[in-house]
């Protein structure tokens, strides 16, 4: 833990406890970071399944914590989809350890993370809000006002309560993370913007239910002129229904500020069972006995992202930076590498082991905003595809589909957009050309019967050279060699599976120079000095 504990200052707050929250807020307490994580909800109050999809790149970056194999178990896999027109799109042609989609509840994924969180030394305040924020040279300064619920509780409610929240409190921290959703403080508290458009006009109908006559395929999905529905299984007999038609009533939004919108998932407008249905037969000519639904709303699909993800000491990540259709699940993958991205950055800067923190620190706006554009555009494009209407447009549509259905590069580009895997951030300035900096490290095999994403569950870099070459002295890494006798590559991997150096017959001292430009400052004061 660095000195700020002992002037009652923590590292980070993170405010929010969805997924993304959880995960940052483990990685820093893991890298031995103190860690105060806020939300507003009560302890008890589940968050249903607003997402149910874990692509292949979050699984991997789960693997690097040791908790994807878990979460795999709670359950289903898809290796196929069929999204529309006949089309079939086979997940196994991914190149990765986890060639599917994962469909599980969020809260199966928010109980291995909250877990984690906790283990790792993580204080989670529930039943708080954030009232006010400052910061300064050194210091954020959060003000928390409790919501009504009369403790703090530490975890979970078979766990000892920390005592009555007084009215007001403060917590001083060197950083703090904006991970609470659309209607973000954070965000509101900086004054930053949240610009964009309705990417459907007209809300979709959203419902939990049982079915008598389940299909035949995994992920049911199709689209008329006038409705589209899908169906996937979460594997415990529940199925989620996504439903939409052009005469469907408009979700009302509660403003959040200029330019923001409330919670896209919204209270009034109630949905009715038989709306569901009659969406449902209208799009895939059976509504499959839909009955008993535990969980309905209407969703008004927005596509918004802040223009700038830090602000001096502060951070957005997840929904606070961005949100978009829920077409292709995207949004919770995109938070989770959101905070797998930000987290090791944090923990270097804190601990004097970056060479330039403020460059260290703005590479996270740098590498993920494109990708949250990218993600606004991929998510958008879905929905409009399967929602497109006039004979022409249709017509269109089943070519491109067509094209896509018979070309395994086209399949292979579309896979690794959906599935995360065809991620890459820029390289670093100065960085020889042509590089693989930046691209997302496979998961390969290490001497001793290891994987590179085990190596990396130390929550460092990783170094893998082949034998004979020296670890470089005093930098702060894990060295592995190679399984494979024929290899001469010499890479060194980020703590979030991105390459950050890679040479072929790299010598001693090229590799000493690499993990210096990384690793080794020349002063660190585990500090920064950006005023906001």
């Amino acid at each position: 833990m660095t000195d700020a504990a002992a002037k009652d200052i923590v590292d980070v707050v993170v405010v929010g406890a969805g997924p993304t929250g959880l995960l940052l807020a483990g990685d820093l307490a893991a890298a031995g970071l103190s860690v105060t994580l806020v939300e507003q909800r009560p302890r008890t109050a589940a968050n249903l399944t607003r997402a149910f999809a874990v692509h292949a790149r979050t699984l991997e970056l789960l693997d690097a914590r040791g908790l994807a194999d878990e979460l795999v178990s709670t359950g289903r896999r898809i290796d196929r989809v069929r999204p529309f027109g006949g089309m079939t799109l086979s997940l196994q042609r991914l190149r990765s350890r986890y060639p599917f989609v994962l469909i599980t509840p969020q809260y199966e994924t928010e109980k291995l993370l909250e877990r984690r969180a906790l283990s790792t030394g993580v204080h989670i305040r529930y039943d708080c809000r954030i009232t006010g924020l400052q910061q300064d040279r050194d210091t954020v300064t959060v003000t928390l006002t409790p919501t009504g619920h009369p403790t703090d509780t530490a975890g979970p409610t078979d766990r000892p309560t920390t005592g009555p929240i007084q009215p007001t409190q403060v917590i001083h921290a060197r950083h703090a993370v904006g991970a609470d959703g659309v209607r973000s403080t954070l965000r509101e508290a900086l004054g930053l913007p949240f610009p964009g458009k309705a990417a459907v006009v007209r809300s979709m109908v959203l419902a939990d239910v049982r079915l008598t006559d389940p299909p035949q395929d995994v992920l049911t999905a199709n689209g008329t002129a006038d409705a589209f529905a899908f169906l996937v299984p979460f594997g415990d007999g529940w199925y989620r229904a996504v439903a939409w038609r052009h005469d469907t009533p408009t979700a009302s939004h509660t403003p959040a500020g200029p330019d923001v919108p409330g919670d896209p998932l919204v209270p009034d407008n109630p949905v009715d069972l038989d709306e569901v249905r009659d969406i449902t037969r209208q799009a895939l000519g059976t509504d499959h006995g839909m009955h008993d639904p535990r969980w309905m709303s209407r969703f008004q699909s927005d596509e918004r992202q802040v223009p700038r993800y830090r602000v001096g000491r502060v951070f957005l990540a997840g929904d606070a930076a961005h949100v978009h259709s829920p077409a292709g699940g995207l949004g919770m993958n995109t938070g989770l590498q959101d905070a797998a991205n930000l987290s090791w950055k944090l923990a270097a800067v804190l601990h004097g082991q970056a060479p330039d923190p403020e460059a260290l620190l703005d590479s996270y706006h740098r590498e993920r905003h494109p990708v949250g554009r990218r993600v606004l555009r991929v998510s958008g494009a879905l929905v409009r595809t399967v929602m497109v209407g006039g004979p022409v447009l249709r017509t269109a549509r089943r070519l491109a589909t067509g094209v896509l259905a018979r070309v395994g590069p086209a399949q292979d580009r579309a896979l690794a957009t959906i599935s995360g895997l065809g991620i890459a951030y820029p390289p670093p300035a100065g960085a020889r050309r042509p590089t693989l900096a930046g691209r997302r490290a496979p998961d390969l095999p290490l001497a001793g019967g290891l994987r590179l994403y085990e190596a990396l569950r130390a929550g460092g870099f990783v170094l893998v050279t082949p034998p004979g070459r020296a670890t470089p002295p005093g930098a702060p890494l894990a060295h592995h060699h190679w399984r494979a006798d024929d290899r001469t590559a010499c890479v060194l991997v980020r703590p979030d599976g991105y390459l950050a150096w890679s040479a072929e017959h790299a010598s001693d001292s090229e590799i000493a120079a690499a993990t210096a430009h990384w690793l080794l400052p020349g002063t660190g004061t585990g500090t920064t000095q950006r005023k906001p």
